[in-house]
């Protein structure tokens, strides 16, 4: 703004100065001519707050997640790094609160605001409470690129690594062939307001009523807060309280691993299973021991590094629609519903393929 204000400055003082010395009058074109290209400069450069020029790739992207110590947003920020790394003309990181805590995410998004970035990947704990600071984020021009929040209003694109419904299918169908397609299974969240965990749960019920008649869920969905000893705690009371359950569908990282290791602890390995998202490296034991049947995951770190490139594409000005290809495998044939990307990212891990993936 302060260099559109410097280029009418100085428009108008030509013209007083060009009057004062008698010169001939400009032509109605000429006028137009300098006005426009006053204009799409002033355009194409970044007010105060931005910091960049439009279009020059020295962009500022900035990756919130939900926190900064969950091993899978440290994962994510491996994906982040390596999009720097290949843009070194950018500044591209990735910040976020100390705590899965919805207020604590929303200040380091503020920050961010006022830091003046060119755009903002966010990865809301709360979606409903992230609404109105990227809905201030994107009134001062900010792009802003959200993951896991399908219901996002206030972004350009909301980018899914897969269809959740799909994908909680995905899940049931493992926890299915484990138990054999019958007997008692209940299902666990991170929070009831987190998006993707409960379109995944969702997903899942939807499944087994449909194909695995003789399932049956316990009418209560378990919310862990995120944490591995709050699902391991909250297993062992289900446990306790269904002596005949026979398995638990996890949507948070930490959920499955949380109820095999409360299953492992109960000596009931092979009689009740646990299935669902999860982290290879710190889950192998879990997966080689039959504590934990299967987990279903996407690799974050291409979840990071594909949040970048589409910021990258929308502040190019590049189009974006079906069939993007943000270059990495799940993502590069996107579908596109209003403002939702979906790819088909998600791997399931197993002990014959944990070591396969080293994270």
């Amino acid at each position: 703004m302060k260099k559109i204000l410097a280029i009418l400055v100085v428009a108008v003082m030509s013209v007083a100065l060009f009057a004062c010395s008698g010169g001939t009058t400009p032509s109605a074109s000429a006028s137009t001519e300098a006005s426009t290209e006053a204009s799409t400069e002033a355009s194409a450069s970044a007010d105060a707050d931005g910091g960049t020029t439009a279009g020059d790739g020295n962009y500022t992207i900035a990756v919130v997640p939900k926190d900064s110590t969950n091993p899978w947003f440290v994962r994510m920020e491996e994906g982040v790094a390596k999009y720097q790394e290949e843009n070194p003309g950018m500044t591209v990181f990735q910040k976020g609160p100390a705590e899965t805590d919805a207020a604590q995410q929303i200040q380091v998004v503020e920050d961010l605001i006022a830091q003046g970035v060119d755009a903002l990947c966010v990865v809301p704990h709360d979606p409903g409470a992230m609404e109105d600071v990227l809905k201030k984020a994107r009134d001062q021009g900010i792009v802003v690129i959200t993951h896991e929040a399908s219901s996002m209003e206030n972004c350009d694109y909301d980018l899914e690594a897969f269809n959740y419904d799909e994908y909680g299918a995905y899940i049931m169908n493992t926890l299915a062939e484990a138990m054999g397609g019958e007997g008692k299974y209940i299902c666990m969240v991170g929070s009831l307001t987190n998006d993707s965990h409960n379109m995944e749960a969702d997903g899942a019920i939807a499944a087994q009523g449909k194909d695995y008649p003789n399932m049956e869920l316990i009418d209560e969905r378990i919310v862990t807060d995120d944490n591995a000893e709050t699902a391991y705690q909250k297993a062992k009371e289900v446990l306790k309280k269904y002596p005949d359950i026979k398995g638990f569908v996890g949507t948070s990282s930490f959920d499955a691993p949380g109820a095999g290791r409360a299953i492992e602890e109960a000596g009931l390995i092979g009689k009740v299973f646990a299935v669902g998202t999860g982290m290879p490296q710190t889950n192998k034991e879990l997966l080689d021991s039959g504590a934990v049947s299967a987990l279903t995951l996407w690799d974050p770190a291409d979840a990071g590094y594909a949040m970048c490139k589409l910021a990258t594409l929308v502040l190019n000005g590049e189009e974006v629609g079906a069939g993007t290809d943000l270059g990495l495998d799940g993502y590069d044939s996107l579908t596109l519903d209003g403002h939702v990307l979906t790819g088909s990212a998600y791997i399931t891990l197993t002990k014959e393929n944990v070591d396969n993936y080293n994270f």
